[in-house]
């Protein structure tokens, strides 16, 4: 197969209304947790992307009925906890590390053995942080000597409800002790050092699951049953955040993005860019399915550079390569620490930003954790994306304000998190071609 390429035209605004697909987190939850339940999950705007395509047929593999995806719509026939098949071979869940993470634990309470595999991508990503405290709760699971996919994780083990404090923090390490939380013998505790997501949580509650939050800890113990619901997924607020930097930058610019998930988790993007000056309002916020939910209003504005603080750094995580882009345009120094977790994504996330920027003019200086970003001018030129769906985008916001044209490589996997990203962006003004 052919790499494509993206040839993005500098210039432009943008306008009118829009709602981006829907929320790839709650996506993969809804697979996870509907499958496991007592009863029917029906499910409307399901992301059809690859990644939680790839959690959707994971599932299929293991025995349950799904229909669907139909223009985001899927119904899902729970098995409950204990009615999981074992799969005839390995799951493959392509780039996917949240479908890895979270199956991993959910996996390592069944009576039997699954292996899991990735791509080249994902099969570099870190997998330690989810086994060690498996592991600790009675798991066996086997991975590479670098602490990589694949897994084996081994069936029949009798799982033991944990107290952990987790060392750095992570929505999916937390979701995947969780679920294996509720196969164990006791009580299982995660204590988190910042807020994260916390759709899992949020879901089991919906589903009738015994939950309990207080103070940045989260406990459930093992034995209960959850019960199929209706969930409304609303739009995925990592994928809007392209064109709330987009219509920021971009002079003229007046665009809605409606149907926004606003869960407080995750709205990290939002709290910088009002930092930097943006202007973006909220309007018709409600609560749908336990989820918070409103439209973006965004009109253009002057942005400046800011010390991002670290509160927010765990709150837009997945965010911060449109957020460098933001930064490349503001006046002033942008600067960012306490990110190390940027540097084990799809790709090493500081580094090709920073190798990307400096291709198109702009002093940005990659750190151990983080970086700096001096704004100015962004020029025309070639980058690489290295196969990341979110750097692969970030540039193609950066032509906005380009002064040439601007060629993104590897593009392939935008596909992963936003299928139908580049008809959405040239919908509202951005002049975007794919090559290859």
């Amino acid at each position: 197969m052919s790499e494509l390429c993206f040839q993005v035209t500098p210039g432009g605004c943008l306008s009118g209304r829009l709602r981006v697909p829907g929320d790839k987190s709650i996506s993969h939850r809804s697979i996870m947790l509907g499958a496991l339940a007592e009863g029917e999950t029906r499910i409307s705007g399901f992301l059809e992307g690859e990644d939680s395509l790839a959690t959707l047929a994971a599932f299929r593999v293991m025995g349950v009925a799904i229909e669907g995806p139909e223009v985001g719509r899927v119904r899902v026939q729970g098995v409950g906890l204990h009615g999981l098949r074992e799969p005839d071979g390995p799951l493959y869940l392509g780039n996917s590390g949240t479908s890895m993470r979270l199956m991993s634990g959910l996996l390592a309470g069944q009576a039997f053995t699954t292996v899991l595999r990735g791509d080249r991508s994902l099969s570099g990503r870190p997998m330690k942080r989810v086994v060690e405290p498996l592991s600790r709760m009675g798991a066996r699971i086997d991975a590479t000597a670098q602490g990589t996919a694949p897994l084996t994780i081994h069936g029949g083990c009798a799982l033991d409800g944990i107290n952990y404090a987790m060392p750095v923090a992570s929505a999916q390490v937390k979701s995947s002790l969780l679920l294996a939380g509720m196969y164990a013998t006791g009580r299982t505790c995660v204590s988190e050092p910042a807020p994260t997501r916390d759709h899992t949580e949020r879901m089991l509650a919906g589903m009738g699951y015994p939950i309990q939050r207080k103070h940045g800890r989260v406990c459930l113990e093992g034995g209960y049953t959850l019960h199929g619901i209706a969930i409304d997924i609303p739009a995925d607020i990592s994928s809007a955040a392209f064109f709330l930097v987009g219509a920021s930058i971009a002079p003229g610019s007046d665009l809605i993005l409606e149907h926004v998930g606003m869960n407080p988790t995750r709205t990290g993007i939002i709290d910088i860019l009002r930092r930097m000056g943006a202007d973006i309002e909220v309007h018709n916020p409600c609560d749908i399915c336990g989820e918070p939910v409103a439209d973006l209003h965004v009109h253009s504005a002057s942005l400046h550079g800011i010390d991002i603080p670290p509160e927010l750094v765990p709150l837009a995580i997945d965010e911060f390569p449109v957020i460098f882009v933001a930064a490349a345009c503001a006046r002033g120094r942008t600067m960012l620490a306490g990110a190390e977790e940027l540097r084990v994504k799809e790709s090493d996330r500081i580094q090709v930003m920073a190798d990307g920027l400096n291709a198109l003019g702009v002093a940005a200086e990659a750190t151990p954790d983080g970086m700096i970003i001096d704004g100015g001018e962004i020029g025309g030129g070639r980058v690489d994306s290295h196969g990341d769906h979110r750097i692969a985008m970030a540039f193609t916001i950066a032509a906005l304000r380009a002064k040439g044209n601007i060629e993104i490589q590897d593009c392939t996997n935008v596909n992963t998190s936003f299928p139908g990203f580049v008809t959405q962006a040239r919908q509202i003004g951005i002049h975007v071609e794919i090559s290859g």
